[in-house]
């Protein structure tokens, strides 16, 4: 089964979440705002995708952060510090499948490419 993580106010997971429910494909919705992330699991994540790809530099999380942190932000392990912290600054939603990121981001042609058998 997939595991689509992200927060449920934001306006791309619901995209996701309304394109999964439409092409009745299982899933369950990890909130990590609520629910958090852990280390082990960004750097599963950092190691399959990359830790720059994991941080979304067009939210408002990120674009609110004082520079001087953004600028900090120049390994994998202050990156990971940071999204475990600011979790709303995680790129969503990222969908998981047995420890295996399937996507990050939303884009129904990729979905459509890896999600449909």
């Amino acid at each position: 089964m997939y595991i689509i993580y992200g927060i449920p106010n934001c306006d791309t997971v619901k995209k996701a979440l309304l394109w999964m429910q439409k092409n009745k494909i299982p899933f369950t919705f990890y909130d990590y705002k609520k629910e958090g992330v852990s280390i082990p699991k960004l750097k599963l994540w950092s190691k399959q995708v990359g830790w720059e790809n994991l941080i979304n530099k067009k939210g408002s999380t990120w674009r609110q952060t004082e520079p001087t942190i953004q600028i900090s932000i120049t390994n994998e392990k202050a990156a990971l510090n940071l999204l475990q912290e600011k979790t709303s600054m995680i790129k969503r939603p990222l969908i998981e499948k047995g420890e295996k990121v399937i996507s990050l981001g939303f884009d129904a042609n990729v979905y459509a490419k890896t999600l449909i058998k």
